[in-house]
């Protein structure tokens, strides 16, 4: 009897145990139903839009679940200071920062780039050798060896003319042509420093009687008939080899001859003839018309080797005229004084023939009295003879002269010293 007793106040524990749950969860749904509410109330569009929503929401739930324990404090809620989020702030935004977040964790991990998959080894792949930077280092040193070579072979080439001692007689012998004599050096040494070229050289000596353009084809001739052999140098006077009795024709045919039969054999030697061809100014058309077609650069590479000198007085009256007005401005000592003598003759010849168009075009100046009188010295050493200053000056002022305020320049430059020292 006393079992039941003790049973019975077992009951009561398990079921106050079963319905304080209940009760909770009853408790929580009117506390949802009551934010429900509130929250609708929230949404009504007649309520203010700057008051805060969660401000709002306090309220109501202080208001209606405990307002006597929390009377104190609404008055706190009820300050405009509470309303303008001066001590608090309420972010409705979070939800929004957070959802924002994980999207641009999720790009992040969407824009990782896996460069190499778990089960390979994480190494960089060997390079591959290339042999482009062999091949240009190998064809770098082939371009300078070849230049090298070239160089060597200019040099080789200049030496085998000697033109350094070549230059060096032409300024001891040739007085009062120093720019003439610079031009002349320069286009050889140009055109002698290779065996390969695309037109021959053709320079024109040109200037009045007596200044030198003959003894410097005289120099000329000499000097390569000693560095190569007497069958490559030609010097064609046309007085004597194509006098006024024989038909330009012969002549023609003649100096045709002539000249291929040097280009080739020279050709073959690998030499440059040499071909100085005086008194010009008398050739007829025929015989000018046959020198222009050797002086064309669309020939085969034997006619391509070779130099002309054409020595003639033509323009002379143009470049007496100019020394004598310019007399004052010592122009003719600078290189712009002989580009301006260029610019007044170089019409003169091409109006003449128009072969002169190929040619380099060096003019010759008139003498003073002092070079007149170098001459008469040189003149006399050659002869055996020790002249005397005074004796000199004396044989220098027989000749007549262009005066021009305190220089003079002689009429027939040189031309008579000779005569003048034979008759000593």
């Amino acid at each position: 009897e006393e079992l039941p007793d003790t049973e019975i106040p077992a009951a009561p524990k398990k079921i106050s145990f079963i319905s304080s749950p209940l009760r909770a969860i009853v408790r929580l749904k009117q506390r949802y139903r009551v934010q429900k509410k509130s929250r609708l109330h929230f949404e009504l569009p007649r309520e203010k839009p700057s008051e805060p929503a969660h401000t709002r929401l306090l309220q109501r739930q202080f208001s209606k679940n405990r307002p006597g324990l929390y009377g104190s404090s609404m008055s706190f809620f009820n300050q405009p200071s509470f309303k303008t989020s001066q001590y608090f702030t309420f972010d409705t935004s979070v939800d929004q920062w957070a959802m924002n977040k994980a999207r641009r964790k999720k790009k992040r991990r969407k824009s990782r780039v896996v460069l190499y998959p778990d089960k390979t080894k994480r190494y960089l792949p060997t390079e591959e050798k290339s042999n482009a930077k062999r091949c240009l280092l190998l064809l770098i040193v082939i371009i300078f060896f070849q230049i090298l070579n070239a160089i060597e072979n200019l040099d080789d080439n200049l030496q085998k003319y000697d033109l350094d001692g070549l230059e060096k007689t032409m300024h001891r012998e040739v007085f009062g042509q120093k720019l003439a004599v610079e031009s002349i050096m320069q286009l050889l040494k140009d055109y002698l420093a290779t065996h390969i070229h695309n037109k021959p050289l053709v320079i024109s000596l040109n200037g009045p009687t007596g200044v030198g353009k003959s003894h410097v084809g005289w120099l000329l001739a000499k000097h390569f008939r000693s560095v190569m052999d007497n069958d490559f140098v030609l010097q064609y006077f046309v007085i004597h080899h194509c006098p006024s009795s024989v038909a330009p024709l012969t002549c023609e045919i003649d100096l045709s001859e002539k000249i291929s039969d040097m280009v080739t054999r020279a050709e073959i030697e690998e030499k440059i003839p040499l071909f100085i061809l005086d008194e010009v100014e008398l050739m007829s058309p025929v015989l000018l018309d046959t020198l222009s077609r050797f002086f064309e650069p669309n020939q085969t590479n034997e006619f391509l080797n070779a130099i002309y000198i054409l020595i003639s007085n033509i323009g002379g009256g143009e470049i007496t005229k100019f020394v004598i007005q310019n007399a004052s401005a010592e122009l003719l000592h600078q290189q712009r004084g002989a580009e301006e003598l260029l610019r007044v003759v170089q019409p003169v010849l091409t109006h003449a023939h128009p072969l002169w168009k190929s040619a380099d075009i060096i003019p010759f100046v008139l003498l003073e009295k002092s070079h007149v009188i170098d001459c008469f010295l040189e003149e006399m050493r050659r002869e055996g003879l020790y002249p005397d200053q005074s004796h000199v000056e004396s044989l220098a002022s027989q000749l007549s002269y262009y005066t021009t305020g305190d220089k003079q320049y002689a009429r027939l430059g040189c031309k008579q010293v000779v005569a003048k020292v034979n008759l000593l």
